[in-house]
């Protein structure tokens, strides 16, 4: 069997487990998911969360996040971890767009990345998830899952990205990723995968050395 009929194999089943996956960032419009994206580097989505809901009731808009002071922005989001970067990169995205894109978050690849802090994975996650365009998110979820189960083997996001575009269905990208997330959390954790548990272990080259 080939990738390309693994991963159809593998869909199936995730329609079935993880039918309503969705990103688990709190937004409302694509400012706060684009914002919410920046906190989230190296913290969990849940604190993110807990964060954004306060932060979201002070800095309505991009020009309030330009205007804000900067050591008031830090404290704000200081729960987040890296919050001096984090604090700067938002300040400076949301001048960008008022001042490049008339005060919206853009709906294409090449203009989201000129965006300090934005990455390929960020922008897929905007595209897919507020604009409908489907972008394979390469989060740490999907970086472990796909190589544990043998879709691809690199560490490099950007080749997995690529690698996993040539065997995913267009239609599934968005929610593929967002699947492979709640199956990581879920069953393929990090330290120790609970292979007794998993739906997908016929298809998983891990999974098949785990039951020999």
């Amino acid at each position: 069997m080939d990738k390309k009929e693994r991963v159809k194999k593998i869909i199936k089943i995730f329609n079935q487990l993880y039918k309503d996956a969705q990103c688990t960032l709190d937004y409302e419009n694509p400012l706060q998911l684009l914002i919410s994206t920046q906190l989230a580097a190296q913290c969990t989505d849940a604190r993110v969360n807990i964060v954004a809901k306060t932060l979201f009731k002070k800095y309505k808009n991009a020009q309030d996040f330009a205007n804000a002071d900067l050591k008031e922005l830090e404290q704000d989001i200081k729960p987040t971890g890296f919050y001096h970067n984090k604090a700067k990169n938002i300040k400076e995205t949301c001048r960008i767009i008022i001042e490049k894109f008339g005060g919206q978050v853009p709906d294409n690849m090449d203009d989201l990345l000129t965006l300090p802090g934005v990455g390929r994975k960020t922008a897929n996650l905007i595209l897919g998830d507020v604009f409908g365009i489907p972008g394979i998110v390469v989060d740490t979820h999907a970086k472990r899952l796909s190589n544990r189960i043998g879709l691809v083997s690199s560490d490099d996001p950007k080749k997995i990205e690529f690698e996993l575009m040539e065997i995913v269905p267009k239609e599934s990208w968005s929610i593929f990723c967002h699947q492979l997330v709640y199956h990581g959390r879920a069953v393929c954790k990090a330290r120790k995968p609970e292979c007794n548990k998993c739906g997908i272990i016929d298809y998983c080259d891990y999974g098949k050395e785990y039951s020999k």
